[in-house]
């Protein structure tokens, strides 16, 4: 009986600690939509939904209006942000500044067009079936043949989109949007469009030369024209996907910098409360059956154990935030090219938690600042030896160094990965050759020969 009674209690608290690591890795969002579910799931949970400003966010202004002129960058930023706001809302609209999607945007210049019914269905059905790039990849013959159209009908529209901004965007591959934008220019570039419609392989591979020997043009030319060519826009969506993304990121975590400290808030209002109905707790004190106070019991236990590991999990963001913030304090102060290498034992260490309990606590979660909005997981960089012995550099600082040793190479003669590999060491990096390549190429860099100029 007690062997029985032991294992049933492992495994409700297995049970709970489960429940437990799983709201603590939550997002804001997510954990509004479990609260949600939860309310649907268990009779004596009340959401207590909040649509009023938060003390907090009230006291929080109050000090902004002494804030130092030295930190005058987050005053503005943050009085943008919390300033100025309808009862009804609390913090800013995250999205409302984010701008349209290209879809709205396209059909926006629509408005004053003249279009039949059949014409709207076939632009708004071309619209809705760009890629991620804003290129139509859908065939025309198959949409004339679901609309009950002919293809000429469809191209006459797919030319309409055509025209619109930005230029080039509902191309059906890259050349076509790159002649698109040629096509818009005042000055004619024939060049730039010979280029275009026969040689783009070989523009993406800088051989400028055997361009130059089958075209007939003087190499000067063939540089110039390729030169237009890379200012062209590939990707008429650029923009517009990520003011698509960062419509759905909403910050977890807000940090203010005072005159004198940091303020850190936790985006509760993204989320309803949990209460429970006093309803339920006046059955348990009255003469119901055993089977109803006992449900109701179990009930109320459940609500009350969520409860407390929303608050543990409150607790946990908050302590592994002020950390982040006290340890990277230069990047908060300057910026990010002040990223302090930093690891997840480290922080677990100053904590004195599990290092599992740490990674939970930042997945999937923003924390928004006067630099910008970040992944929580953003200030946990690998390190890298540097010159002096025991110090060490982040990664994102040798991606920078990366950056401005090919930003002063020679041109006519830009360095291999081994030479930037040697100007690292030199620099006191400690690096290999193999890891300079993955930077450059997770920072968009060509190798040598595609970032050689011949002119």
């Amino acid at each position: 009986m007690d062997i029985r009674l032991s294992v049933t209690q492992n495994q409700i608290l297995s049970q709970k600690m489960i429940q437990s690591m799983e709201i603590l890795q939550m997002s804001s969002q997510e954990l509004n939509d479990y609260i949600k579910e939860i309310a649907l799931e268990n009779p004596v949970v009340d959401v207590e939904e909040s649509y009023e400003t938060p003390d907090k966010a009230g006291d929080l202004m109050k000090k902004l209006e002494w804030l130092d002129s030295i930190d005058e960058r987050n005053r503005v930023y943050y009085s943008q942000e919390y300033g100025d706001k309808s009862e009804d809302k609390q913090f800013r609209d995250y999205s409302e500044d984010a701008g349209e999607e290209l879809s709205e945007y396209l059909l926006h210049q629509l408005l004053t067009v003249d279009l039949s019914d059949l014409q709207y269905d076939v632009i708004q059905f071309m619209v809705y079936s760009l890629d991620s790039k804003g290129y139509m990849e859908e065939n025309l013959e198959d949409i004339a043949r679901r609309f009950g159209t002919d293809r000429d009908f469809v191209e006459e529209q797919l030319k309409l989109l055509q025209s619109l901004e930005p230029a080039g965007v509902c191309a059906r591959n890259v050349q076509e949007c790159l002649r698109l934008q040629l096509e818009r220019e005042e000055e004619e570039d024939d060049a730039a469009k010979v280029i275009v419609s026969d040689y783009l392989e070989l523009l993406g591979k800088n051989q400028l030369h055997i361009i130059s020997k089958r075209t007939k043009l003087p190499m000067e030319e063939v540089v110039r024209a390729c030169d237009h060519i890379k200012e062209l826009n590939p990707k008429p969506s650029r923009g517009f996907d990520a003011r698509s993304r960062l419509k759905y990121i909403t910050p977890d975590v807000t940090v203010v910098k005072l005159a004198e400290y940091y303020e850190i808030l936790l985006n509760e209002y993204m989320y309803p409360k949990i209460g429970i109905n006093h309803f339920y707790k006046r059955i348990l004190e009255s003469d119901s059956s055993k089977e109803t106070r006992a449900y109701i019991s179990d009930k109320i236990r459940q609500a009350e154990w969520i409860q407390s590991c929303i608050g543990q999990r409150n607790s946990t963001l908050m302590r592994v935030s002020k950390c982040i913030i006290d340890y990277q304090e230069a990047f908060f102060n300057l910026g990010i090219g002040h990223l302090r290498p930093l690891r997840l034992q480290d922080v677990a260490e100053m904590l004195d938690i599990h290092e599992s309990t740490v990674s939970r606590a930042i997945r999937d979660k923003y924390l928004q600042c006067a630099w910008g909005v970040f992944p929580m997981n953003y200030f946990f960089s690998k390190s890298i030896a540097g010159k002096n012995s025991g110090e060490k550099i982040t990664t994102e600082q040798v991606k920078q160094l990366v950056v401005a040793i090919v930003e002063e190479e020679n041109k006519k003669k830009p360095l291999s990965d081994r030479a930037i590999t040697e100007q690292l060491v030199e620099r006191g990096v400690k690096i290999c050759r193999r890891t300079v390549a993955k930077y450059r190429e997770e920072l968009g860099i060509k190798d040598a020969s595609g970032r050689k100029r011949f002119q």
